[in-house]
């Protein structure tokens, strides 16, 4: 997958930060129970945002990728798409990195309140699993693109409707390594 359309890798219901006309898109494929990932999360995405978000040079977008099909990365994933459903996305997203060690229904109901969401609609959207179906689309996506674990991130240029010179980074790894990629996508435009 060395190029084609942004719907391709990019769902309407994926959420992203950043300008949609950003040169550079990075896909992230995440699990919230995983270490590595919410390592990523404290250590590198702020330095992303700084660097290149604001500047609008990237777009970030978020995948699941739960590394079982059950358990609490699998349920972790869903609070989050319900908290979408409120336009709570990115706030649950970032209180599920902060508790990954400590997931469970009463953390996720109390994340839930504190959000200010809506905790009837969160609930049924919770009891419903309306989200699994698309969460394991993520997941396999994510496997096609040859990602044996978490996390993994797809770097491409973009110009809104297509990418190309797709660039795979599979694990955690240095922020130096992000900047020299995404660099290099910068420079071919």
């Amino acid at each position: 997958m060395a190029s084609g359309d942004i719907a391709d890798i990019l769902l309407p219901s994926t959420p992203t930060l950043g300008d949609p006309k950003a040169p550079v898109l990075m896909v992230e494929f995440s699990d919230f129970t995983c270490g590595y990932c919410g390592k990523f999360f404290r250590e590198t995405l702020p330095a992303l945002k700084a660097e290149y978000l604001k500047a609008g040079k990237i777009r970030f977008a978020y995948r699941d990728y739960p590394r079982d099909e059950e358990g609490w990365g699998l349920v972790a994933a869903h609070a989050s798409r319900c908290a979408g459903d409120q336009g709570r996305f990115w706030d649950m997203h970032d209180r599920l990195f902060e508790q990954h060690a400590r997931l469970g229904t009463n953390v996720i109901m109390q994340l839930a309140k504190a959000l200010r969401l809506n905790e009837n609609a969160f609930a049924a959207c919770m009891d419903s699993q309306k989200h699994v179906e698309a969460i394991l689309a993520d997941r396999n996506m994510a496997v096609k693109l040859g990602f044996r674990g978490t996390p993994g991130f797809l770097l491409v240029r973009a110009d809104g409707r297509r990418f190309s010179d797709a660039f795979i980074i599979p694990g955690a790894v240095r922020y130096d390594t992000f900047r020299t990629e995404i660099e290099k996508l910068l420079k071919k435009r």
